[in-house]
Formats: C-alpha cells, structure tokens, sequence
C-alpha cells in the first residue's frame, strides 16, 4: 500500500488518462487492454507560441510553468500574474508580469534523446556554470524504502504502460508522483508544482524510471536538486555533466542493487543488504537487458 506521504500521486482509474483497445494476442485469441491517452497541448507565455507538446494531460498548469522554467525562459524571481488553460482549444497561456520575448532563442535549440518533444536551449548549458547544489545526504536505508515505496504505488504504469514516471521525495518519503509519456513532461510538472507551491530544493531528492541522460542531469540541476535517482541506466554526458555539477546521480537503482556515477560523497551506506528484497516481477519495469 502506497503511504500518506504523497500530496500528489498517479490516478490509474482516471477514464480520461487510458482506452480499452481489442485485439488478439500471440496465439491469435482475443484480448482488450488498456492504452495510454495522449494530447497535443500549446503553451504560450504571454502572447507568444513557445512549443506543442504531447502529454497525458492530467496537470497542463504545472506542465506549462515546468516547460518554461526548465527552458530558462521564466524565471524563478518572475511574477506570474495568471495561467488560463482552454480545455476544449488544448491551450495553456502563462502571463507574467515582466514582458518576454523569445523568439530568437526559439530559432537557437537542440533537439535531445528524450521522448516525445524535449528540448534544451543552448544557453542552458552556460546556465549550469552558475548553479551551486547544495550540500545533503542520502541514505542507503531510504533509497531502498523510496524504491519499493514508489514501485507498488498504483499507477498509471501498472495499469496500461507506454509512460514514464518521475517522483519528488524528502528522505524516503515520496510527495510528488507525476506521469506523462515523456519523462521530461513528467520532470516539468514537478518544477512546476515546486513552482507554484514555493517548495525548495535543497533537501530533495529526484526519481524517475527514465535514462539519466544530458537533459535529465540539466533539468535536476536547474532545479536545485542535489541528488538524482533513476531504476535506467546512464548516457556518457549526463554522467560528465552531473560530475561538472557535483550532482549525485545513482542507476540501475532495482532491487538490492544500484551504480553511483558522481556525487558519491553524498552517500551514507547504512543499510544491512540482508535486509533488502529483490524486486519482484510484478513491478519491474522496462530496463536494458544486461543490467539484470
């Protein structure tokens, strides 16, 4: 059973998020499952177009705010003065109260190895320069309860698949689980939500089922937050960045087991793996072959 500790948390059973779809299996028998909804979704800041992104659709708000903190285009001292989503026109316009023009920077990005439509804007990575993370722990003992904690939490993974997850904990208590078909959506409705809610960063820790790739590695980073989890394993230059960042980043995170890439003076090892169960079947998710 999933804890109290979350404040946002997936809801499988929302009939907006999945469709029944028939259709026959390997020996030819006929079967109904669950599949993933997915919706185009525009977010302008002010009156400018920045981006049309693909998503589960479940928070478009937090979506929008994340989406344009990680892009360095709101900024973390920017007032924002409203945010009207049109449900029926699949819009989210954020308006702050400084005025924002984005265009040439609209013509200047990279396009990443994150699902669906991730970005990163060039100017991002000479943002990293400026960030400092501050200094915290992460216990073996709450990496292990975070894990199983997150893992047998119903969700929309369980349910019907085809989707990344991305949660925001304390310790070992998860407090924000977000889903959406591409794990940077996911990341961007938790900067969002932290946004919205003046939550701080420096005694967070970030979990997604996701890669550890350059764009993951960047937006943790932008975030604030010190160490980043992932049950994926790693890309060469989001293990480079994250040393540069001094950004604690652990993969392969299934079980008893997990690699630590950088940051590892952050780790206390207080946990008897004796102690520790393997994952089960039930909850393992997709991972490459060869770290099993």
């Amino acid at each position: 059973m999933a804890s109290d500790s979350y404040l946002v948390k997936p809801d499988p059973l929302d009939p907006r998020l999945t469709e029944r779809v028939r259709g026959v299996d390997q020996t030819g028998a006929a079967v109904e499952t669950a599949v993933t909804v997915e919706r185009a979704l525009t977010i302008f800041l002010n009156a400018q177009e920045i981006v049309t992104a693909m998503t589960i659709n479940d928070y478009p708000e937090y979506l929008a705010l994340g989406y344009l903190l990680n892009q360095h285009m709101l900024l973390p001292d920017d007032v924002v003065t409203g945010i009207d989503y049109d449900e029926e026109l699949a819009v989210v316009v954020v308006r702050t109260k400084r005025k924002t023009d984005y265009e040439k920077k609209l013509k200047k990005k990279v396009q990443t190895s994150g699902c669906a439509q991730g970005t990163v804007f060039g100017d991002l990575m000479e943002a990293l320069e400026n960030v400092t993370l501050p200094p915290a722990e992460l216990r073996t003992s709450w990496l292990y309860r975070l894990t199983q904690e997150i893992n047998t939490t119903p969700s929309l993974y369980l349910e019907a698949g085809a989707i990344h997850g991305c949660v925001l904990a304390v310790a070992d208590k998860p407090i924000v689980y977000m889903e959406d078909v591409g794990r940077h959506n996911a990341v961007d409705k938790i900067a969002g939500w932290m946004f919205r809610h003046h939550v701080g960063a420096h005694d967070k820790i970030f979990y997604t089922t996701g890669r550890l790739t350059s764009e993951m590695v960047i937006k943790t980073v932008r975030m604030g937050i010190p160490i980043l989890i992932s049950r994926s394993g790693f890309t060469a230059w989001g293990v480079e960045l994250a040393r540069k960042a001094n950004l604690t980043l652990i993969g392969r995170a299934r079980g008893k087991r997990f690699v630590a890439l950088a940051g590892t003076e952050r780790i206390v090892f207080d946990q008897d793996l004796a102690y520790v169960e393997e994952e089960s079947a039930k909850h393992r998710r997709k991972a490459a072959m060869h770290d099993d």
